[in-house]
């Protein structure tokens, strides 16, 4: 994915530190917001790898600190769970303003009771999604219990939460308390999608029930089965993201993306970050992911380069049988292709090679046809395969590629 650092300003002037993650293309369908955790930041490697995930879901995410928090202006001592709501519609409003109005928000434990009470407020959201989030927003009053006392005498009490240091003020408590979580959800006009792990210590599973029972329908719920509170495995906050991505395509209308431009070009975009060989794929709208296998030092989250090309002809070969079959009126029910690609030597390929010196590509394809077919159809269609374009691109033309190196200019 391709992120942007961005700054905006809310409601009371404070600038907000936030990313901005696009798709590799840089042409989302579709924008998101994406509140952290209570005292956490943007920069959760949980936050990172969900969101990676929507992005190749075709979502663009913007995620920011709350103010107070990770690199946003402003004093935490000052914010209370009316705040927080307040530099979502914040965020939301900048993201209208420069790009599009976001249609889901993603919450993550008490950033996910934020967007709940912060969905009825932005007109343009059609679905939202928690993970691991308190039905209550008061449930965060455990984390500092033992000062609480102190807090309600003094006014404010210094409290380590996470190992940190954090100044708790008596109006955050008051604000907690004067939040009504059952109204607030229970008028909430958007899809709604609860995840939550069974074994979370930090926000029980009961949290996940109660906000399911208060929400209309359509809503929903899905178990994040062994995963712990902060998503700290990689696997699970790219399951979740993969998930809650998929979920709200159901209801966030998503627009014919364009395949090719007005002269019959086609786009692909490739991404590789540092992570290893994993490679994300943008061709015509769709999101693909390529990798080597673990023995060549990949992850083998994905085909192959050579997969996905030998892939490609395959798929050109069963479309291109599809058409003729279809125009011809013949009984072809289903067409499966196999196929193998290897490097060989020349001299010892049993097929038609000028240079019959160094190592040629071999791919063999093998052509199942199911249907009450004759043996002359079988046989016509067998020739047609040949005539697929990218077979024909393939074997019989000459491919040019020419490469330019874009000029990459950095950010401020």
């Amino acid at each position: 994915m391709a992120t942007h650092r961005i700054r905006f300003e809310n409601g009371r002037g404070i600038q907000l530190a936030a990313h901005l993650d696009l798709p590799a293309d840089g042409r989302p369908y579709a924008y998101a917001l994406f509140a952290h955790c209570f005292t956490c930041s943007k920069n959760l490697k949980a936050v990172g790898h969900l969101t990676r995930a929507m992005t190749r879901a075709g979502y663009g995410v913007l995620r920011f600190d709350f103010t107070g928090l990770g690199q946003s202006k402003g004093d935490f001592a000052d914010t209370d769970f009316s705040s927080n709501i307040g530099d979502l519609e914040s965020a939301a409003a900048w993201l209208t303003s420069e790009y599009e109005a976001p249609r889901l928000l993603v919450g993550h434990s008490l950033g996910g009771a934020a967007v709940l009470h912060a969905a009825g407020k932005l007109p343009s959201v059609r679905a939202v999604a928690t993970v691991g989030a308190p039905y209550d927003p008061a449930h965060v009053r455990h984390l500092f219990a033992e000062s609480e006392e102190e807090i309600l005498k003094s006014g404010h009490a210094k409290v380590s939460i996470g190992g940190r240091p954090f100044t708790i003020r008596k109006e955050f408590l008051d604000d907690l308390e004067a939040q009504d979580p059952a109204t607030v959800i229970g008028n909430l006009d958007t899809a709604i999608l609860v995840m939550h792990s069974p074994v979370d210590t930090i926000v029980g599973i009961d949290n996940a029930a109660l906000i399911y029972k208060a929400a209309k329908h359509p809503k929903s719920f899905v178990s994040l089965d062994s995963a712990d509170h902060l998503l700290s495995s990689e696997e699970d906050a790219l399951y979740a993201g993969g998930v809650l991505s998929a979920w709200s395509r159901r209801y966030i209308e998503v627009p014919s993306e364009q395949k090719s431009d007005r002269h019959g070009h086609h786009h692909v975009t490739v991404t590789l970050d540092a992570s290893r060989y994993r490679t994300e794929i943008v061709a015509g709208g769709h999101a693909l992911v390529a990798d080597e296998p673990e023995s060549a030092g990949g992850t083998n989250r994905g085909p192959s380069p050579y997969d996905l090309l030998v892939s490609g002809l395959g798929a050109c070969t069963a479309i291109t049988l599809r058409m003729y079959a279809d125009r011809k009126k013949w009984p072809m029910d289903e067409v499966h292709v196999h196929l193998t690609h290897e490097k060989t030597h020349a001299e010892d390929c049993d097929c038609d090679s000028g240079d019959r010196m160094g190592k040629i590509d071999l791919v063999e394809r093998e052509i199942e046809l199911v249907g009450e077919l004759t043996d002359e159809q079988r046989s016509r269609l067998l020739e047609i395969a040949d005539k697929c374009p990218v077979h024909r691109s393939l074997a019989e033309s000459q491919v040019v590629v020419k490469t330019t190196l874009k000029q990459v200019h950095a950010e401020a």
